[in-house]
């Protein structure tokens, strides 16, 4: 079923429900990442582990529509086509962030992730003419500062780690001006809940990733890497790649059934707290050498970002549109 829209649930169960999909889905954000980038260091072909990640999802989406567990979805060419722009969107940011994580560290990797409201300011103003209210845009200052800052002091920096990162935000925030320029609030298809909607772009990013990954990454290449992998990581290999796959799919899955249930603020809360998690566990986990001012940057960051998710609600009622 559909998540319900925030402030439908009431009562303590129905709060102990939210915050139990809330808690899966900082344990399968924590999951993804540290088991992909264990992966990736014994397996390092990030093409190749992007199209495994994202397939993955047939063989959830797959059997729960087969034994009726879901209901499948059903979509007109027309419909297709309309959302096959934000599947794009969708596998960019996707294909951007495995990229970013085989080029530099998990944890700056988030960092540099936390800059998204200013490409997504910038492409709203550039494609819908949206203007925000100052305090909003003034908000985005501590994100570019930090941003700034962390990456000038980060020990592991790589230019493709940043660059890919990067490209990871503007497929994001890409996804999303298309789907408020030209999808807008009309329903696509029959059955197309969040949970279905993000099955379907996740088949056809599948399919449109697949010849690039076999463009770029040639099987026969592939198949050595993954046999020397397994030689030298054995069932630990196999364990990671597979947890990287599931964990991708269902932190998706629970961040549709979370955030679906909280108001404007809530989220903006605890989304920026699973992005402090994820850095706090990566640089534990992976002993990422970070200095005084490169941690500061990162802080200065993330706070940016809930003061700009806190301020762009509050002044929602002032947004003008050009165009």
């Amino acid at each position: 079923a559909a998540a319900p829209s925030p402030g439908s649930s009431s009562g303590p169960w129905q709060n102990l429900i939210v915050w139990f999909y809330i808690a899966l889905w900082y344990v399968f954000s924590i999951g993804y990442n540290i088991y992909f980038k264990k992966a990736l260091l014994a397996f390092p072909f990030p093409w190749a582990c992007a199209l495994w990640q994202i397939a993955f999802g047939w063989f959830v989406f797959g059997p729960l529509w087969l034994f009726g567990a879901r209901k499948v979805p059903q979509l007109s060419a027309e419909e297709a086509w309309r959302l096959l722009p934000s599947a794009l969107g969708n596998l960019v940011l996707h294909v951007g962030a495995v990229i970013a994580f085989f080029g530099g560290a998990v944890s700056f990797v988030h960092i540099v992730k936390a800059s998204e409201p200013v490409v997504s300011s910038f492409l709203n103003y550039l494609f819908i003419g949206e203007v925000l209210a100052w305090p909003v845009y003034a908000s985005l200052l501590p994100i570019i500062g930090g941003v700034a800052l962390a990456s000038a002091k980060e020990l592991s920096f790589t230019w493709l780690g940043f660059g890919a990162a990067m490209l990871s935000n503007l497929g994001s925030a890409g996804r999303a001006v298309y789907s408020k320029k030209v999808m807008g609030s009309a329903s696509i298809g029959k059955n197309m809940d969040a949970a279905n909607t993000f099955s379907i772009m996740t088949i056809m990013g599948s399919l449109m990733l697949l010849p690039i990954c076999l463009f770029i990454e040639p099987p026969g290449a592939v198949i050595a890497g993954f046999r020397a992998a397994c030689a030298s990581g054995g069932r630990d290999f196999l364990l990671h790649m597979f947890g990287s796959g599931l964990f991708y799919y269902l932190y998706n899955e629970l961040a549709f059934l979370a955030l679906g249930r909280l108001d404007p603020v809530s989220h903006a809360v605890v989304n920026t707290m699973k992005r402090v998690v994820i850095v706090a566990v990566a640089i534990a986990v992976f002993r990422t050498p970070v200095t005084a001012l490169g941690a500061a940057g990162s802080a200065i960051a993330v706070v940016g970002t809930l003061l700009y998710s806190l301020a762009k609600n509050k002044y929602k009622a002032s947004v003008v549109r050009l165009r």
